[in-house]
């Protein structure tokens, strides 16, 4: 049998090597001539598998949402709080190992079907826990604009190992060069000082609505 003169293309095999290209130079980088150049094909051969760039684009940040675990949202017996921990975790996660996606993945989930499975499991473990349905969609939006920030990039990596830059004129800022050394620790620990102050407040917020609640109804 004749091999095929031109590699043979997938749906995954295009959004694999887009999703590297994003990666390593930024989403300014996707061109129809450099995906093409690098899967070895020629530009129209891509538009038998997505009709429009956007089209790609949204392929690949989906498939970043796919890697997001969203278990815990499922399990009845896991604490509300617990469950959303671990899924902010996980998503946390995934987000940062791709930042150039970040403003697409957090985006509306338009069509693309794991982010809206993923829209579906936090709307519906949020709901069961027995917040009303507008406090519900607010929660998952706080909960994304939380994990998205956390996700794009550095906090400490951002600060310059040059003590002299400090020492003068940004007195309270003296130790501000050590923060580079230590990023991973610090933002990571940041993450988790947000994370339990938010869902602290959360529950504190549920636990005096469902009080409310009971008041009202003794008193009805």
């Amino acid at each position: 049998m004749a091999r095929p003169r031109a590699p043979l293309l997938s749906r995954e095999k295009i959004v694999g090597t887009a999703l590297t290209l994003i990666d390593d130079e930024g989403l300014a980088a996707l061109t129809t001539r450099r995906l093409a150049g690098l899967l070895g094909v020629s530009g129209p051969s891509l538009y038998n598998h997505f009709a429009t760039m956007d089209d790609l684009v949204e392929a690949v940040a989906d498939e970043v949402i796919r890697e997001v675990d969203l278990d815990g949202l499922g399990v009845a017996d896991l604490p509300w709080h617990e469950a959303m921990r671990h899924w902010a975790r996980s998503y946390r996660d995934a987000l940062a190992q791709h930042p150039n996606l970040v403003p697409i993945a957090v985006h509306g989930p338009g069509r693309r079907r794991s982010a809206l499975r993923m829209a579906d499991a936090v709307y519906g473990a949020t709901v069961r826990a027995g917040w009303p349905p507008r406090e519900a969609t607010e929660i998952g939006a706080l909960m994304r604009f939380f994990v998205a920030g956390a996700a794009l990039g550095s906090f400490a990596g951002g600060w310059v190992e040059d003590p002299a830059l400090y020492s003068e004129e940004y007195p309270h800022l003296s130790r501000a060069h050590l923060l580079p050394s230590r990023s991973r620790d610090i933002d990571d620990a940041a993450f988790e000082l947000g994370l339990d102050s938010l869902l602290a407040g959360l529950v504190a917020r549920r636990g005096a609505a469902g009080s409310a609640g009971s008041l009202d109804s003794a008193g009805g």
